[in-house]
């Protein structure tokens, strides 16, 4: 009695259950964007904060001033895509004594990398490659990418409400 038990039992589990759906065939893979770009979405303001080594600042600034005589020196269109690019150098350090470069780029173009030395590979053909590796190694961590939309332009007067 109970084998006849247990195999009712297991009839009617197997008659319950319902066999699911095979797997969906897996899609076209997107292809993964590089997360070192520095892209910044239309109609935004973009700022890059970069901490560079203190002993290492006169590398980076090397690659910078290569970046502002290629940029000097290319055709119209190419400066265009600057958007007014910009490079400040914090007068303080970070708190473990890193130099701060804030890169300013108020009008950037969509789909432009903004990395200097994504942008140097485009403009010159001759920067060493060890002054390349200097660049990179003097960062003290991947630059943060900041994308702004204006929500206040508070240089102007509000403008009055209507009554």
């Amino acid at each position: 009695m109970t084998i006849a038990l247990a195999l009712l039992l297991a009839l009617a589990q197997s008659a319950g259950s319902t066999t699911s759906p095979p797997a969906p065939a897996p899609g076209p893979q997107a292809v993964p964007t590089d997360p070192a770009r520095l892209v910044f979405p239309a109609g935004t303001s973009g700022l890059v904060l970069v901490l560079v080594k203190a002993d290492r600042a006169a590398d980076y600034e090397a690659v910078i001033t290569a970046l502002d005589h290629g940029l000097a020196a290319a055709p119209v269109e190419a400066r265009a895509r600057a958007g007014g690019w910009q490079v400040y150098k914090a007068q303080e350090p970070d708190a473990k004594g890193n130099a701060v470069y804030v890169h300013w780029i108020p009008s950037p173009s969509p789909d432009v990398d903004y990395r200097p030395s994504s942008v140097l590979d485009l403009l010159l053909s001759a920067l060493p490659e060890a002054a390349l590796v200097k660049y990179r190694d003097a960062l003290a961590a991947p630059p943060s990418r900041l994308s702004l939309a204006l929500l206040a332009d508070l240089a102007l007067a509000p403008l009055p409400k209507d009554r």
